[in-house]
């Protein structure tokens, strides 16, 4: 964790990216209260307000997760085009809800209020990659084409 931290000067404004790193770096893609005490240490500030930055954006989880999270757009136009349905197809498809890591513990399935393509709609992201013009068969293509990439590393 230290390292992870090392990398960045202690000061506030680096705060998000720490938080990117040390969840990153856990396999179960979670802020442990640890790393969170760690980052209050290193910046010299409260813990309340490092707690307070993770919980405010949901690209931060407090509670273990799959490897992979993936996020479907809600925003409207996503919504015009059928993400609400796609969002029943990824549920049944992971046999999930929202908020919840798949059995096998390789994806957790989360909404975002927006993904910022409307361009592509309707959307999703899986980590840091970004899926759009979906239908049911891309999002099983993409699904499991995650899954056979994780298989083969």
């Amino acid at each position: 964790m230290k390292e992870l931290l090392e990398r960045y000067p202690a000061t506030s404004e680096f705060m998000l990216d720490m938080l990117h790193d040390l969840q990153d770096a856990e396999p179960k893609n979670y802020l442990k209260p640890e790393a969170l005490q760690a980052v209050a240490e290193y910046l010299s500030v409260p813990l309340s307000e490092v707690v307070s930055t993770a919980t405010f954006y949901t690209m931060y989880s407090l509670k273990p997760r799959g490897k992979h999270v993936i996020r479907l757009c809600e925003s409207p136009p996503c919504q015009l085009v059928g993400a609400e349905s796609l969002l029943e197809i990824l549920a049944k498809h992971l046999a999930v809800k929202v908020g919840e890591t798949t059995a096998d513990g390789v994806f957790e399935l989360e909404t975002a209020s927006c993904l910022g393509v409307c361009g592509v709609a309707p959307a999703m992201m899986i980590d840091a990659e970004l899926y759009g013009n979906l239908t049911e068969a891309r999002i099983v293509d993409v699904i499991e084409d995650v899954r056979r990439r994780d298989a083969t590393s």
